[in-house]
């Protein structure tokens, strides 16, 4: 769904005068407003370093509302140039959520982040064909052999990935966070939390804006300089 010119217009007003005001990143702010989270520590939600904006969220890969996100936010990273901060938050109710994580994890570190990030879109777009942590398998085993991999018989022996997926879960609990996926648009001084993906481009539109213009009128400031006296 697309918004229409009236409600990119009106998100932008309100998302801009939110963060013209000065609100501190531990401020509530969403899009739509009034409908983000009630977080407890946001300090973490920054781009990396050297970036101005990026996507920072959690995600589930057995959650049907993650899969529908996915490719729209890697469309919107794509086409803005930003990065996007990912972690992983398996819910307790899904049962073999956490298991693809720590494949994903295990593709990152010993095949290639390319390659893992092909195993997280393809999971969630045959989400709906796994039903249990067998059917998982076979499609790991699947998609190990279409990309002439060796899938070793035990994923994760010494448990290195369960826990870097255990630290991105304790990061979520640290946030606050109760559902997935949990999305932001991050800068260094404030995020906006989008609740609403379809308005995840008109976010990025506004806050980009609002960067720019605080950059311009940062290095518009008059320098004064001391005159030595005669």
């Amino acid at each position: 769904m697309r918004l229409t010119s009236m409600t990119r217009i009106a998100l932008a007003a309100t998302i801009l005068f939110a963060l013209s005001a000065g609100i501190p990143a531990h401020a509530q702010y969403s899009a739509p407003p009034n409908t983000g989270g009630a977080f407890k520590d946001t300090s973490m939600l920054k781009p990396p370093a050297g970036t101005k904006i990026a996507i920072f969220k959690f995600e589930d890969l057995e959650c049907p509302a993650c899969a529908h996100a996915y490719p729209i936010v890697h469309a919107a990273a794509e086409r803005y140039k930003i990065p996007i901060v990912r972690h992983d938050f398996p819910l307790q109710m899904h049962i073999w959520s956490r298991d693809a994580a720590i494949t994903a994890r295990y593709l990152q570190d010993k095949v290639s982040p390319q390659i893992a990030e092909e195993f997280r879109g393809a999971v969630f777009a045959a989400q709906m064909s796994i039903a249990s942590k067998e059917d998982l398998n076979h499609f790991t085993q699947k998609f190990f052999q279409n990309h002439k991999l060796n899938m070793p018989f035990v994923m994760d022996p010494a448990g290195l990935f369960a826990a870097e997926v255990n630290a991105d879960y304790t990061l979520g609990e640290r946030i606050g966070i109760t559902q997935t996926p949990t999305i932001w648009v991050v800068t260094q001084k404030n995020w906006v939390q989008v609740t609403d993906i379809n308005q995840l481009y008109a976010t990025i539109d506004t806050v980009q804006a609002q960067v720019a213009s605080s950059t311009t009128a940062s290095t518009a400031k008059p320098h004064h300089t001391a005159t030595q006296k005669q």
